[in-house]
């Protein structure tokens, strides 16, 4: 049973209650219910960028595996799935079979898997699970655990030079392909790549028009339909460009910050200042001013433990006093501490008190969700109308 206790971060709950419980209380960001710092999602923006995506993919000839890595919230999941998606898309094993336990199925692992373990229990609950490999080594390690009775599906994957996993070339990506599919226990399915580490526009049409040629040949090995897989959240409008609608193809988009977008690294690189269409940023991180120290210097208690920091810093969005909201303008948070971050002030910055609360927008989501085991979901009046539990 899902509970809200003293140990759940972001909650001021003093005795353990069923989260079910604690949600028909009707609680409000600013009741004294929750406990900052705290990160929230908007449901609202959460709707319209499923549906944005759901009919970006519809429109384009796509079929959505959203990376569920960006949340690992399962109820995020389902929205998505509800929403028309073809499966979620999975980091790693140990993510595959979290999110496997709470139902979620189809699965994409897109990444190579060679633990034993973690193979053995792929292999038992083939189909729902498709695995890719880049090595022969990784082909044995999979058919030295698998069913011929119940095959697993693999995609072979495409790489390119200084990037991550991956065959580096054509002929090498078909001759794993063939090995896939004369080896019994493994079904071929198709091909993947990541385009999302090459430098810009030129580079990725060019890898996803290899990506492309791959799919064709593999589908002539196979004599079938076949998946063909791609996509970050930085070039899903190529992806569309070159991939979309390819005949005798299932071409799985598998963006997954777009569910949450954000005030940074995501805001600048979405293909949407590109294109017509939107995603609208659904995190904040609401921390309390708790010290002044010095003029121009502001001391919030939330740091690094709370807050993502690799891809850019939070930003601030507003400064909530007594019940009344107003813009925060002039501040820029420059650090982290594991517990503190600092804002310092510029000219003409607005007046912040110790005990105020700033509401933060965030750059990332990876590495925002990954910080919290339970996180509130605000409608616009700021109630809390539903609990994300993650599976970090």
């Amino acid at each position: 049973m899902e509970t809200i206790g003293p140990w759940t971060k972001g909650f001021w709950q003093t005795d353990p209650v069923p989260a079910a419980q604690w949600l028909a209380g009707d609680h409000h960001l600013f009741d004294g219910s929750l406990s900052w710092p705290v990160l929230t999602v908007d449901g609202a923006a959460v709707d319209h960028n499923v549906a944005t995506m759901a009919a970006f993919a519809a429109g384009h000839g796509l079929r959505l595996a959203p990376h569920g890595k960006t949340s690992m919230a399962p109820a995020l999941f389902r929205r998505q799935l509800a929403a028309g998606a073809w499966g979620i898309t999975l980091a790693t094993a140990n993510q595959a079979l979290a999110a496997h336990a709470a139902g979620i199925a189809p699965i994409l692992i897109a990444n190579e898997v060679l633990d034993p373990s973690a193979l053995r229990w792929i292999a038992a609950v083939a189909p729902d699970v498709t695995l890719q490999v880049d090595s022969a080594a990784g082909i044995a390690a999979l058919a030295a655990v698998a069913d011929p009775e119940h095959p697993v599906p693999v995609l072979v994957e495409l790489g390119h030079p200084e990037g991550r996993t991956g065959a580096r070339d054509l002929p090498a990506l078909l001759d794993l392909a063939r090995r896939v599919h004369d080896t019994p226990g493994l079904r071929l399915a198709g091909v993947t790549a990541y385009e999302g580490g090459l430098p810009g526009a030129p580079q990725v049409r060019e890898f996803l028009g290899l990506l492309r040629e791959a799919g064709a040949a593999v589908a002539e090995l196979t004599g079938g339909e076949v998946i063909v897989s791609a996509g970050g959240s930085a070039w899903f409008d190529l992806v569309a460009e070159v991939l979309g609608g390819m005949p005798g193809a299932t071409v799985l988009l598998r963006s997954g910050s777009t569910i949450t977008h954000d005030h940074g690294i995501y805001a600048q690189r979405t293909p949407f200042t590109r294109i017509a269409g939107e995603l609208r940023p659904a995190l904040r991180v609401w921390a309390q001013v708790t010290s002044r120290p010095e003029p121009g210097l502001a001391i919030l208690g939330a740091g690094k433990r709370d807050l993502p920091y690799d891809e850019g810093l939070p930003l601030p969005l507003r400064v909530h006093r007594d019940g009344v909201a107003a813009e925060l303008t002039g501040w820029t948070l420059t650090r982290t501490n594991d517990q503190h971050a600092y804002l310092e002030a510029g000219p003409g910055a607005t007046a912040l008190a110790v005990g105020d609360v700033v509401e933060l927008g965030l750059s990332h989501p990876c590495t925002s969700f990954d910080k919290w085991r339970v996180v509130p979901v605000l409608d616009g009046d700021q109630r809390v109308t539903e609990l994300l539990f993650t599976l970090f």
